[in-house]
């Protein structure tokens, strides 16, 4: 079945070229830059003396050692600049007349969201966790580091909202407005979730093979539950708590418990 041509709210139809221009730049300014700097990471790691897991990868760390306020609003505006890319696809489908409501990333349904995502992340979170180590011991994976924020009263609200940022900007992107950008194109349902799910895998390769891996299995469960429900929002719920309870739980943990590999 030919997808119908997509319009924008002056009525004049969206060609495929557009389509295709306005997804790869949305692309460029987000995930798919995030891909080719994981990529190239990743090289320098491998290409690094050492094995992999006495190297280091840290997803929330200082950027004003030692000078909290400036460390605050250096947090802060990283949050918010990462956050721009979804202000673009919001504009994109606002302009196409179907806003973000087409992708389900809205207020209709929080009580399934919130539930169906508690779900997700109980039964992704432990795997994910047990995948992790055993890349690492196996020396697929680097060490990652959650935070190395410093012990100040801000530092578990900025985690939390860097967990939020994370769920927003993935599931949005590279589910809701990728998928959507592809059906309109054409592209196969297979086709259309393995691209989302290897690019996931793909800004994930600076963790290491594990991190690759581990994270295109996620984004293939992710992408058949979205074509079930037709929304992003269980999916960022889902992701949200993911991330929070591995930056609140490594600040709570490490260096209490033998299990949990520190830098």
């Amino acid at each position: 079945m030919t997808p119908s041509t997509p319009h924008g709210t002056n009525g004049s139809a969206l060609t495929r070229r557009t389509l295709r221009s306005e997804t790869l730049l949305v692309l460029a300014l987000s995930l798919g830059a995030s891909a080719v700097s994981a990529l190239i990471s990743f090289i320098g790691s491998i290409t690094k003396p050492g094995a992999l897991k006495n190297q280091a990868a840290t997803l929330v760390g200082t950027q004003a050692p030692g000078r909290p306020w400036l460390d605050l609003a250096w947090q802060l505006f990283s949050v918010g600049t990462a956050l721009v890319p979804v202000a673009l696809v919001a504009h994109l489908l606002a302009r196409e007349g179907v806003g973000m409501r087409s992708i389900g990333f809205d207020l209709r349904r929080p009580r399934f969201d919130l539930a169906w995502g508690t779900l997700i992340a109980a039964g992704i979170g432990g795997t994910g966790l047990a995948l992790y180590l055993g890349a690492r011991a196996a020396g697929f994976n680097l060490t990652v580091v959650p935070e190395s924020l410093p012990d100040v009263w801000w530092r578990i609200p900025v985690l939390i909202a860097a967990a939020v940022q994370n769920a927003v900007v993935e599931e949005v992107i590279v589910v809701g407005y990728l998928l959507r950008r592809l059906d309109q194109l054409g592209w196969s349902t297979g086709a259309a979730l393995a691209v989302s799910a290897v690019l996931r895998g793909s800004y994930h390769l600076y963790q290491g093979i594990g991190g690759f891996v581990g994270n295109m299995v996620m984004g293939v469960i992710f992408v058949l539950l979205y074509r079930r429900w037709g929304r992003v929002g269980p999916l960022v719920a889902a992701h949200a708590l993911i991330d929070t309870v591995a930056f609140v739980g490594y600040v709570l943990l490490a260096g209490k418990v033998g299990w949990l590999p520190t830098k």
